[in-house]
C-alpha cells in the first residue's frame, strides 16, 4: 500500500532547531520522528511511501536514503530550484502542490492512499481508519481527535454532521466560538479522485484550499474522531512536553534508549561518571561518551545527549541538551533547552549562545571556552539574568 509523508516544510514555529534540522529528523531521545512514522506504516502494510522534500531536504535523504534498513520503499520529491551556487535552494509548494507534483511526474497514486505530516507521534490504528473510509465511500477523510474544550484554540476545528460528514472548518476558534471539540491532526485518506480537484503547478494547501474545496462541491469528505496517542511537535514548547513526556512514561510508543543503570537514569555507552560524587534524581537519559565532572547535579525530567561536557558544580534541572555541549563549573541551567548556538527556554524565546560570546556555555565542546574580562561577564550576566535561570 501506499503512502505520502509530508516533510517539506521549513518549521518556522520549531526554530531555532529548524535552522539546521528539517521538522521530520528533530530527535526525540535520538531517534528521528520520522522514523517512528516509518514505524507504523509499515506495520499497517504501508511499504511505498512517497516524502516531499524541500528545506533542508538533503538531511532527510541522507538520513533514510531508499527506505531498506526500515522495512519500506522510499521516493524523495524536490521542491525548489539550484541556485547560482549550485546550491539546492528549497521552495515548498504546499501540502497538495506536493501531492500534485508527485502525481503528474507519474501516476503513483492509484488507490486508497494515506499522508502524515512529519512532525508527530503517533500510534493510530491505520488499519481500522482505512475501513471506515472505504466503507464511507469518501474521497478524503481527516483523523479528528478529541480535546478539552478549554485546548481548541491551539488547533483546526473540524464541523461534521451526525454522520461525520464535514460541514465546515475553524482555524483556532475561540472557546467560546468553537463549534467542535473535534481537531484536524493532520493525518488524511484520500482516494485518487481527490487529484481532480488539486490544480497543477501552483501552491496549493490541503487544509486551507483543497478541503474547503470539497466542503463547497459537497464531496463525500467525512472526519472520523479515533482515540490514539497524538504528540504533535510543531512548536518549540511541544517539543519540550513531547521530551518530558517519554521520560516521565507518559508517551507509550517510545522507549527510553540506553542502559538503566539506576531507577530512572538512563545512558548511552561509556559516560564518564562517578557516580558517587554526582547527584542525579531521575528521569535522565545521558548520551554516550559524556562526561558529567563531580559535584555535578542534574535534576529530571532531563535529557543530555552526547559527547557533553557537565562541569563540577554545575547544575541541570527540567532541561534539555542537545549533542557537543559544554555547560561550565557552577552554572545552574533550570527549564531550558541547548541546541546548537541557542539557549532556549520553554516558551520559545531564544538567546544566541554565540553572538552573546557566552563563556558557560560552549554549544560545541570540541572548542576552548572563550575568555572574558569582569565588564564583559557582567554584561553577558546581565543579559541572562542571574545565575542563568
Amino acid at each position: 500500500m501506499k503512502a505520502m509523508i509530508l516533510a517539506a516544510g521549513k518549521g518556522t514555529r520549531v526554530r531555532p532547531i529548524t535552522y539546521t534540522i528539517p521538522k521530520p529528523m528533530i530527535p526525540i531521545l535520538q531517534k528521528p520522528v520520522m522514523e517512528f512514522l516509518l514505524e507504523l506504516l509499515r506495520q499497517h502494510g504501508f511499504d511505498q511511501i512517497m516524502v516531499n522534500v524541500s528545506h533542508l531536504a538533503e538531511e532527510i535523504e541522507n538520513y533514510f536514503r531508499d527506505g531498506q534498513r526500515f522495512g519500506v520503499q522510499i521516493a524523495y520529491s524536490f521542491e525548489g530550484k539550484i541556485d547560482d551556487d549550485g546550491k539546492l535552494e528549497g521552495e515548498a509548494i504546499g501540502s497538495a502542490g506536493g501531492m500534485r507534483r508527485i502525481q503528474d511526474f507519474s501516476p503513483f497514486f492509484d488507490d486508497t492512499f494515506v499522508v502524515l505530516c512529519g512532525d508527530a507521534l503517533i500510534d493510530l490504528d491505520l488499519t481500522a481508519a482505512v475501513k471506515w473510509h472505504r466503507a464511507k465511500g469518501s474521497i478524503a477523510t481527516i483523523i479528528t481527535k478529541s480535546v478539552p474544550k478549554e485546548e481548541v484554540s491551539s488547533y483546526g476545528v473540524v464541523v461534521t454532521d451526525e454522520e461525520g460528514r464535514v460541514k465546515a472548518f475553524q482555524e483556532k476558534p475561540s472557546t467560546e466560538e468553537a463549534l467542535s471539540t473535534n481537531i484536524n491532526t493532520g493525518i488524511y485518506i484520500f482516494e485518487p479522485e481527490v487529484f481532480n480537484y488539486i490544480p497543477s503547478d501552483v501552491e496549493y494547501d490541503i487544509g486551507s484550499q483543497l478541503f474547503p474545496k470539497l466542503v463547497e462541491i459537497e464531496a463525500p469528505f467525512y472526519a472520523i474522531p479515533m482515540d490514539f496517542e497524538w504528540v504533535d511537535i510543531g512548536k518549540v514548547p511541544d517539543y519540550w512536553r513531547a521530551i518530558r513526556g517519554v521520560l516521565l512514561g507518559e508517551i507509550k510508543n517510545v522507549q527510553i534508549p540506553g542502559h538503566e543503570v539506576a531507577p530512572g537514569i538512563y545512558t548511552g555507552l561509556n559516560v564518564a561518571v562517578n557516580w558517587d560524587k554526582v547527584d542525579i534524581t531521575g528521569p535522565v537519559y545521558i548520551g554516550g561518551m559524556t562526561r558529567i565532572e563531580d559535584g555535578a547535579k542534574i535534576v529530571g525530567p532531563a535529557m543530555i545527549g552526547p559527547n557533553c561536557w557537565i562541569c563540577s558544580g554545575a547544575t541541570v534541572e527540567n532541561s534539555v541538551i542537545f549533542e557537543w555541549s559544554r555547560l561550565g563549573p557552577g552554572v545552574r541551567l533550570v527549564d531550558k533547552l541547548v541546541f546548537g548556538r541557542y539557549c532556549v527556554d520553554k516558551t520559545g524565546a531564544a538567546i544566541d549562545v554565540q553572538a552573546a560570546a557566552l563563556d558557560w556555555l560552549i554549544t560545541d565542546a570540541r572548542q576552548t571556552p572563550p575568555s572574558h574580562t569582569p565588564v564583559e561577564r557582567q554584561a553577558i550576566e546581565e543579559l541572562l539574568g542571574t545565575n542563568v535561570n
